[in-house]
């Protein structure tokens, strides 16, 4: 046979190509592991969750700054904040029981106090000293009520001012309602009225005064007590008088010249 021109034509026969039966890929069993992140935390060292350093128990260099900034020291906090928080606590009370009554100086101006009638479910009673803040002192019976209910009350005091005397007046109660008061203390010169006692004690020692909460004077001064107390037409002429939770229907209050007192 005559060759084609450019040379011998070059065959080859289709070749098969032929493989085992295809088998599934086998990969190594995996353990039970943590998640990728905690891993790769553990891998570094450090907790990711909280971003500290397990062996150094510090935030790393990227977040020592936040957590320094973000950290608050409680203890440090306590220490400081108890104290006042006693401090404020134990006022609190104290004010409440009529404790601080007369631990302020008072006015030297000494004012009147009047009531149809006062009823309370206890009294206690002694002898202080009063100051006014240029050192003179006043001597007064304090008088410590427990649960007051007055009908009415009037107070009012005389005051010089550079255009004449001045009469500042509150008043309360009456028609409005009765005027209540807890632990109400007054320091006063005198108090005049007709009274009903229950159980009294006279001349007993002023620092074991139980009558009302709060109000006790010193080892051996002379103090009384009583129970359930009612006086009609109180009048009395003080220097202070303190009470918590006063409250006061109707009151009225008005500074004139030469105005109209309690009595």
């Amino acid at each position: 046979m005559a060759e084609p021109p450019g040379g011998p034509a070059h065959t080859s026969a289709p070749q098969i190509l032929r493989t085992s039966p295809a088998t599934p890929p086998q990969f190594p069993a995996r353990s039970p592991r943590a998640p990728d992140d905690v891993r790769e935390a553990h891998a570094m060292g450090t907790d990711k969750g909280k971003g500290t350093d397990r062996s150094t128990g510090r935030a790393p260099d990227g977040g020592r700054r936040a957590a320094a900034e973000g950290r608050v020291d409680w203890r440090r906090s306590a220490a400081v904040a108890l104290p006042a928080l006693v401090a404020a606590g134990a006022l609190a009370v104290v004010t409440a029981q009529g404790a601080l009554a007369a631990s302020f100086a008072v006015s030297g101006t000494a004012f009147q106090v009047s009531s149809s009638k006062l009823t309370s479910k206890g009294l206690a009673s002694y002898v202080q000293t009063d100051r006014s803040a240029d050192g003179e002192g006043h001597p007064v019976a304090l008088l410590g009520i427990g649960q007051a209910t007055l009908s009415d009350i009037c107070q009012a005091a005389e005051v010089d001012t550079p255009v004449g005397k001045v009469v500042f007046k509150l008043t309360a109660g009456g028609p409005a309602g009765e005027v209540t008061a807890s632990n109400l203390v007054i320091d006063g010169e005198d108090l005049s009225g007709d009274a009903t006692f229950g159980t009294a004690q006279i001349g007993r020692d002023a620092s074991t005064l139980d009558q009302v909460d709060g109000v006790r004077g010193a080892p051996g001064a002379f103090g009384l007590q009583a129970g359930n107390i009612e006086v009609a037409g109180v009048r009395s002429h003080a220097w202070s008088a303190t009470g918590g939770n006063f409250r006061l229907k109707g009151m009225r209050l008005h500074v004139g010249l030469d105005g109209e007192k309690c009595f």
